[in-house]
């Protein structure tokens, strides 16, 4: 069984940083895409950032210069690191993966962690 666990979360000011990381656990073979995804009541999910095994990044326009991801995979860890925070940052953060536990690559989500920027 593949869990994923977040952590890092939490009230921080305008302006300011805060760190996210997620950790996956569990009979995983290998693990493809790792992300970062982000949901405000109402709104869908979307996409704020994700990392190949290879270390090819993607960002949403809306974040780009201020998050940073990136990955250890021998830890099977993901991390973002968010600078500048905003009020319109404030959501809650979940983590993504594509592992595999033999042959087939299933997408996992952690349970989701709050960031709340507020003054």
């Amino acid at each position: 069984q593949v869990q994923l666990v977040e952590s890092g979360g939490g009230l921080v000011q305008p302006g300011g940083s805060l760190r996210l990381s997620c950790a996956a656990s569990g009979s995983i073979v290998s693990i493809a895409v790792m992300g970062w995804y982000r949901q405000t009541p109402g709104k869908k999910r979307e996409l704020v950032a994700s990392i190949t095994a290879g270390g090819t990044t993607r960002y949403a326009d809306s974040v780009k210069g201020r998050f940073s991801i990136f990955r250890d995979n021998r830890e099977k860890s993901v991390y973002l690191q968010m600078t500048s925070l905003k009020g319109d940052d404030t959501a809650v953060y979940y983590c993504n993966a594509d592992i595999s536990s033999g042959s087939v690559f299933s997408s996992y989500w952690g349970q989701g962690t709050q960031v709340t920027v507020s003054s």
